[in-house]
């Protein structure tokens, strides 16, 4: 389950409501971790750490790099084109995780098909509460807007990124709070038919587990 009604959650007018694209709250501090020369993205360990592939060590270099990431979905693919000149610590993070093989074998927890249209995924707990025991600061939200192949992180509040991030399948309004760190580039017929199946309510109406199970089977790095 998601951490409903734990942090301010956007609503579809850009302002509060009863959704929110937080996990579960935890030990993760809300505030900003202190940048350095050495970590200027404030990664910093955290808990819980489930499935543990230690924590990055951020290389601008590496960053720099563009990259995609092709996941293989028991829907069908769904391409990420990473924007890593706008979000290098996010894409860095997503970049690790997946050349550790973290999302394999996790399935999308979350979808809302109501007031906010996102498919949330990234828990290897598939509990909404998941996160790779490490966190680190936002970025990329001056003017951040959340248009249809959106793809940005979730959060428990600022600056407590970790691994869970949502899809944009419908053009959604939100309050710059979520940084946006990948577009999708192919795939939205797959995210639409996800969104079409619906979901089955538990976390209020139209808020919910999708009908679809969307495993990721595979998250594939693709360079360039």
């Amino acid at each position: 389950m998601l951490g409903l009604g734990t942090t301010a959650a956007a609503d579809a007018s850009g302002g509060t409501g009863s959704e929110s694209l937080a996990p579960a709250p935890h030990a993760a501090a809300a505030h900003l971790h202190a940048a350095t020369a050495a970590n200027p993205c404030g990664f910093v360990a955290s808990v819980p750490a489930d499935r543990f592939k230690g924590i990055p060590v951020f290389d601008a270099q590496q960053a720099a790099k563009p990259f995609s990431v092709k996941l293989h979905t028991s829907q069908g693919a769904i391409t990420v084109q990473a924007l890593t000149a706008a979000a290098p610590c996010t894409t860095f993070s997503f970049r690790f995780l997946t050349q550790h093989g973290f999302y394999d074998h996790t399935h999308c927890h979350r979808l809302t098909t109501q007031r906010i249209y996102v498919l949330q995924c990234g828990d290897p707990t598939g509990t909404g509460s998941g996160a790779p025991g490490y966190s680190f600061n936002d970025e990329n939200l001056a003017g951040a807007t959340y248009p249809a192949g959106t793809v940005a992180m979730a959060n428990a509040g600022p600056n407590t990124n970790g691994s869970q991030f949502f899809f944009v399948w419908k053009d959604t309004k939100l309050s710059p709070a979520y940084t946006p760190f990948g577009r999708v580039t192919a795939g939205m017929d797959v995210l639409a038919k996800i969104a079409a199946a619906g979901e089955d309510d538990q976390n209020g109406p139209g808020d919910g587990f999708p009908t679809l199970p969307v495993e990721i089977h595979k998250a594939q790095l693709v360079r360039g």
